[in-house]
């Protein structure tokens, strides 16, 4: 397998958490390439007792550019990422920065699988059957639903190369039934009705996705981004109120806090952003990954793990089948 490229200069917390991140995931074994200003990477390698493969960038893009800077900085460490992609010296992108400009550097730099319209981001949320898969996680905030279609298929994909074998779709909206939604879930319905090679289940409410009454949610990415959101700000926030309720009580509290940790820090696993690591962007001619830009060592990790696992299970060539499908 060749090795994932990293945007090491991407990120709130980088080249601390990309390399501290890189290092972990080879000493799995998994090889990754850090990407970004050599003299920089050395040095926080050093601090870190480690030693990992460079690509040089003498650029980057921070939080504060534009999407369109990549156009600007030709040799940003991010277009890097994508050329190593392209010039298949690497097997994937991972990026824990701009997720605009992560977005336009793959459009730019790999382009689009033919017959996409839009590419997607794809997002896990912890369910009661394990996981939901929802998507659009941001990419389009405003849709059209043959587009909502496209990410269905390539969803589909994703989760087929997650190891589930008959995934279904759910069309996300306002009320379960077929009348119910705006104009675009009133549309999309029946298109994805119709599709062959969609297991589709109808539409579903906010509360199905931490059920698992689907495999799949699609929606707008608007609402996909308000949903992932929600959902992270209410687990933190969840996880607050319970840390101080069992510290700030009575002795019994306190002690009965010591008894229930393990399986607290269980039940935090499944919630942490940290443990799904980054969104797959589907719909481009490469594997690339966007995680948060507060990322830590961790979700660093866990990124790059999940890269290498879709890249085995060949994602790209999965979407593209599925793609053909549809439009042929």
């Amino acid at each position: 397998m060749k090795p994932i490229a990293l945007d090491a200069m991407g990120g709130d917390h980088a080249p601390r958490v990309t390399v501290e991140g890189a290092l972990l995931a080879h000493k799995q074994g998994i090889p990754v390439v850090l990407v970004g200003q050599t003299s920089v990477l050395k040095q926080e390698l050093k601090n870190q007792g480690g030693d990992l493969p460079i690509a040089e960038a003498p650029e980057y893009i921070t939080m504060q550019d534009q999407a369109t800077d990549v156009r600007k900085k030709r040799r940003a460490s991010i277009n890097i990422c994508m050329e190593l992609v392209k010039q298949t010296e690497a097997s994937a992108t991972v990026a824990m920065g701009h997720t605009g400009a992560t977005l336009a550097s793959a459009l730019f730099g790999l382009g689009r699988i033919q017959g996409v319209d839009r590419p997607t981001l794809l997002i896990e949320l912890p369910s009661e059957k394990g996981r939901t898969y929802l998507t659009d996680g941001g990419a389009n905030v405003d849709c059209k639903p043959e587009w909502l279609v496209q990410f269905a298929v390539m969803a589909t994909a994703y989760a087929q190369a997650q190891g589930v074998q008959n995934p279904s779709v759910g069309l996300l909206s306002i009320g379960e039934e077929e009348e119910k939604g705006n104009e675009l879930t009133l549309q999309t319905f029946p298109l994805l009705k119709a599709t062959p090679g969609i297991r589709f289940y109808g539409n579903v409410e906010g509360s199905d996705i931490f059920k698992g009454s689907t495999d799949i949610v699609v929606t707008d990415g608007f609402t996909g981004n308000v949903v992932l959101k929600l959902s992270e700000g209410e687990a933190r926030t969840i996880f607050k109120w319970v840390r101080e309720a069992l510290s700030s009580g009575s002795v019994i509290t306190r002690l009965g806090a010591l008894l229930v940790r393990p399986a607290l820090q269980g039940l935090r696993a499944k919630m942490d952003p940290a443990e799904y690591g980054a969104m797959p962007l589907l719909g481009v001619e490469g594997s690339v990954f966007i995680g948060h830009g507060s990322a830590d060592g961790r979700a660093v990790h866990s990124a790059i793990r999940k890269a290498k696992s879709v890249v085995e299970a060949s994602l790209v060539e999965r979407v593209r089948a599925g793609i053909a499908r549809l439009t042929g």
